[in-house]
């Protein structure tokens, strides 16, 4: 019997309108959501400016009377691969070092090593688990929207916070964070659960106990005086534990970058999340996550600033932050 397309279509784009309702109500910042103190832009290094000082040539001794000429007709000349060798890959010859001895057992000259300077597109190995390029075949969409989540942030989220900032001292606003991350508690623990982190759920579940209790409401985290500190699980990691691969990395308007994923990932932790079973409505919850994203990004306007200014290529730098971030929490 052939199958109706018209019902196919019918059920994906409901799978989608669920992934994105879920996004959205999730964790809707554009680019603050990266923005706390475990996100990936601060967790991203600066890259250096292309380009550096040229690396000076080592200066040959001066040849000594009784030493032997070196032919220069091209005989003896290195072949073009032994040229464009790494400078880490030849040996060193430093100051004090003990002279090398000739095969034939005579006295020589102190042998002078130039070292070959590397060629431009070589690229020197690294660690034998880390991936060399980030794996981004969106790159053209993804760059285009994350310069609209950067303007977004700069002409709408920066300046609301800064009036936030006026308005709401600090420790009110710590307050109100500490509020929203005793609600979370339930992702935490249940992806702790998931994974066999046995410890971490029970850490979350004591949190939970002591912080809505003692910390009332979970205003104050009272539990790190018993240095009990929460997991940083979600159903992003969960999936990586399993085995599923990360997929591509992806830019989403509104929402902090993620792959593939943790796209998925954050969609079931938002399924998870009480509050939609609390406040069933959708603009309350869209309000809380837009008063959740303002109060992050008021917290961290001098730590964003600052990694602004640091840095020269946004993008590439928030990309391997992000995906150098999410490869430690996986593997802690």
């Amino acid at each position: 019997m052939r199958r109706v397309p018209g019902s196919v279509d019918r059920r994906t784009t409901a799978v989608l309108s669920f992934a994105l309702s879920a996004l959205l109500l999730g964790g809707c910042g554009s680019l603050s959501g990266s923005l706390r103190v475990d996100s990936a832009l601060l967790a991203a290094r600066p890259v250096p400016a292309p380009g550096g000082d040229p690396v000076a040539p080592a200066r040959l001794p001066a040849a000594r009377e009784g030493d032997a000429r070196v032919d220069v007709s091209g005989a003896g000349q290195p072949a073009a691969g032994e040229l464009a060798s790494p400078v880490i890959d030849s040996p060193a010859i430093v100051a004090g070092s003990e002279p090398a001895v000739p095969a034939d057992g005579g006295t020589g000259a102190d042998p002078a090593v130039a070292q070959t300077q590397r060629a431009p597109q070589e690229k020197i190995p690294t660690k034998d688990n880390e991936v060399d390029e980030e794996y981004d075949p969106w790159e053209p969409f993804n760059e285009t929207t994350f310069e609209f989540n950067r303007r977004l942030d700069r002409y709408i989220l920066k300046p609301v916070a800064k009036a936030y900032n006026v308005v709401m001292p600090e420790p009110f606003q710590i307050l109100i964070a500490n509020g929203f991350d005793n609600i979370g508690f339930v992702p935490r623990a249940v992806n702790s659960l998931l994974q066999g982190k046995w410890g971490g759920a029970g850490r979350e579940v004591s949190r939970f106990l002591i912080n809505s209790t003692l910390g009332i409401g979970g205003l104050f985290d009272a539990a790190k005086y018993w240095n009990i500190e929460k997991s940083k699980e979600d159903f992003g990691q969960t999936l990586a534990v399993w085995g599923s691969a990360p997929g591509p990395y992806l830019i989403v308007p509104f929402v902090e970058p993620l792959t593939v994923r943790d796209g998925i990932g954050k969609a079931v932790d938002g399924a998870m999340d009480p509050l939609s079973y609390v406040l069933p409505f959708f603009w309350t919850r869209l309000g809380m996550s837009v008063g959740d994203t303002v109060n992050d990004r008021s917290l961290n306007l001098d730590l964003f600033q600052g990694f602004e200014e640091s840095v020269i290529d946004m993008y590439s730098a928030v990309r391997h932050g992000y995906l150098r971030r999410r490869e430690k929490l996986i593997r802690e």
